[in-house]
């Protein structure tokens, strides 16, 4: 799983700024909670082939004189407990103020590492706006302008050094399936309906130095690890201190698993978290189950599992594979069919097909629906092969790669989803240049290097 890395600061300091350039992308997920006055932001940063997961956890002052009000106080506490590092934002415009001196005095007491980047600094030679800061004592300044870019790198190396590694649980542990969906969706009830229907709990192992729990469980001879269990099935009063960083351990959860189980809401309706969350799953390119929590409460003259399954797709019209399966975890309805639907998503999510076939295929459905035009010249498809799994990755070499619209790679998609029966996951097709027998060659060559490495 991915650590995690909080970025925090009173407001207007530029912590939006910082987050928005390391993750490069303005539009990371949104967690709109309610009772929270500013949206919390989530999004995946690579450095040097690190991956971690920033959070932008809004400014401390929300109207309030005192910075450590209680409730202003527990959202910096869980922030903090929640990450593996924590990047304090200071302002090297504005300098000091009486809420940083209350902020330091506060992290000073913290076993989490600590960062503290002085913003606003443009390049060196506004480095003498720092002379306030180091009267705090603290041991490094990092000075920087995450508008511009100056001084990112420094703060960014130090930062990956320290970060715990990435797991990787490996297949060795069976079927990755983790268990997603926004606070009181009924996970922490369908969960433990699950395991104590089948009575095939095995043990519970720790995870990560926080508070996860991997669980470990049989069923017919088939071992499966349910990733990321702590809190999921904690029976405590869901509060929102202790529920607004779920969508962090959804994040990571999705990172690791092989098929996830997105939990819905029937009696509340599908809400814009469920897609959000359902997105990032189709991101990560893992097997997805829709589970409509609470079907008993459903009323059957209005609302049918065909009509549910429509709106959803509507909603998530990039998940429509994706199967939909009502049930109860208070009645136990369908619950006995989950892991079936499991067994068969993950059976898709691992199949690789033939080369021969593949191309058979592509050959038939160009044959068909002929390719589109590139300057006045026909796009051509020569060969295609599958490169990878988990989800199935297709490669195919053409003379104009640049040429093929997505309107045109969802077409082949398609045709190979209804040739192949792999009708429940997604699929991945990418498109490269072919301009010779032997730059082929090579290719081939090195990809099977590549997967004969230990």
């Amino acid at each position: 799983m991915k650590p995690v890395v909080a970025i925090i600061g009173r407001p207007n300091v530029g912590k939006s700024t910082l987050f928005n350039r390391l993750t490069r992308r303005k539009d990371a997920i949104v967690d709109d909670m309610p009772g929270v006055t500013r949206d919390r932001h989530y999004g995946d940063v690579v450095w040097d082939d690190y991956a971690f997961i920033a959070v932008d956890t809004g400014g401390f002052i929300t109207g309030d004189a005192d910075i450590f009000a209680a409730h202003i106080r527990s959202q910096v506490e869980q922030a903090v407990a929640e990450s593996d590092a924590v990047v304090l934002v200071l302002d090297g415009k504005f300098g000091l103020s009486p809420f940083d001196h209350d902020i330091l005095k506060w992290l000073r007491t913290i076993q989490t590492p600590v960062f503290y980047a002085v913003n606003k600094i443009d390049g060196p030679e506004h480095e003498k706006k720092l002379y306030d800061f180091y009267a705090l004592g603290l041991e490094t300044l990092f000075s920087l302008s995450a508008e511009h870019g100056y001084g990112v790198s420094e703060l960014m190396d130090a930062l990956v050094k320290i970060l715990p590694k990435s797991e990787d649980t490996g297949d060795q542990d069976g079927i990755r399936v983790a268990v997603v969906g926004r606070p009181n969706a009924g996970k922490s009830s369908l969960i433990n309906r699950l395991i104590g229907q089948e009575r095939m709990l095995v043990t519970d192992q720790p995870g990560t130095t926080r508070d996860a729990i991997d669980t470990l469980y049989q069923r017919q001879g088939r071992t499966y690890r349910l990733i990321d269990t702590a809190g999921i099935r904690r029976k405590s009063k869901v509060d929102l201190k202790l529920e607004k960083f779920s969508i962090i351990k959804a994040l990571q959860s999705l990172d690791a698993c092989d098929v996830a189980l997105i939990v819905l809401d029937t009696e509340k309706g599908i809400t814009d978290q469920d897609i959000k969350v359902a997105g990032y799953a189709y991101e990560r390119g893992c097997g997805a189950i829709f589970l409509a929590n609470k079907w008993d409460l459903a009323d059957a003259k209005t609302l049918t599992p065909g009509k549910f399954t429509q709106r959803l797709h509507e909603s998530a019209r990039y998940m429509q594979h994706a199967p939909v399966l009502t049930v109860s975890a208070l009645t136990g309805l369908r619950i006995n069919k989950i892991f079936p639907l499991v067994d068969n998503v993950y059976a898709q999510y691992t199949t690789r097909v033939g080369t021969g076939v593949l191309n058979r295929i592509i050959n038939e459905a160009t044959r068909r629906t002929e390719p589109p035009m590139h300057k006045g010249r026909r796009l051509k498809f020569y060969y295609t092969t599958q490169i990878s799994e988990k989800p199935p990755t297709f490669v195919s070499f053409v003379n104009y790669p640049d040429a093929v619209h997505f309107s045109y790679q969802r077409y082949l998609l398609n045709q190979i989803r209804s040739e192949t029966h792999l009708d429940m996951i997604p699929l991945r097709m990418n498109f490269r240049l072919r301009t010779g027998k032997i730059e082929f060659g090579q290719w081939k060559k090195n990809r099977s290097k590549k997967r004969s490495r230990p």
